[in-house]
């Protein structure tokens, strides 16, 4: 059963500014504990505007090592990529070793990638902190209603998508299992057409997000007025 800690915010602006510095807090605490800070990375408008907090923030990082939950199966500098969006508004313009971001190679096709990808997050135990958004169906990564979230303990880590709602259709996730293998979890929600996913989230409707249970529980960055009705 998912524990949900909802964090509720009176603009977008104000919660782009407590995400941040919440993301700044974790790395912080896991460089002083672990020597490093594993973080998985969403797409989507609301993470860009907390990536672009980030660009201009005073961290360590060269000690950050970045993942990514999902990605479309694109050519690498197709601007719908998520690891296009983040080295755009981020990554490209910090210290972060190029060879500690680890970007999804969904242009080889969504099985190849998603072997691919497996390989690569085998020496991982744990996440640092994931980072996910939440679609207007509820969907979360590229984990789709009335999919195969990869929920069970015997999920692989990952999943090729053939037939996601939303273009394209081939995709590589992050399976459910192996996003909730995280020390923190943080979800990040603006925008009034979520309205109706988080009404169905709040009232424990088996949404692809409800799948994701770290042992934590999850934080939910959400603006107030979604919470109404």
């Amino acid at each position: 059963m998912q524990k949900c800690r909802w964090h509720a915010y009176h603009s977008s602006s104000e919660l782009e500014q407590a995400a941040a510095k919440a993301i700044l807090h974790a790395a912080a605490l896991a460089i002083k504990l672990r020597g490093t800070f594993t973080i998985v990375l969403a797409g989507g408008t609301t993470p860009r505007k907390v990536y672009e907090l980030l660009r201009e923030a005073d961290a360590d990082w060269a000690a950050w090592h970045v993942y990514f939950g999902d990605e479309r199966c694109l050519p690498p500098a197709d601007v719908e990529r998520n690891s296009r969006m983040a080295a755009q508004a981020w990554l490209d313009h910090v210290a972060i070793p190029a060879s500690q971001i680890h970007p999804i190679p969904a242009e080889l096709g969504a099985v190849n990638a998603a072997r691919s990808y497996e390989e690569t997050l085998a020496a991982i135990d744990q996440f640092d902190l994931v980072l996910l958004g939440l679609g207007e169906d509820g969907h979360t990564a590229s984990l789709f209603p009335n999919h195969d979230c990869g929920s069970t303990p015997d999920a692989p880590a990952t999943l090729a998508v053939f037939d996601a709602p939303k273009p394209p259709a081939q995709r590589v996730s992050l399976s459910a299992h192996r996003l909730s293998a995280a020390r923190q979890v943080m979800f990040l929600v603006t925008g009034e057409a979520k309205r109706q996913a988080i009404h169905d989230w709040r009232k424990n409707m088996a949404i692809p997000a409800a799948a994701i249970v770290p042992p934590t529980g999850v934080d939910v960055y959400l603006e107030a007025g979604l919470q109404q009705g």
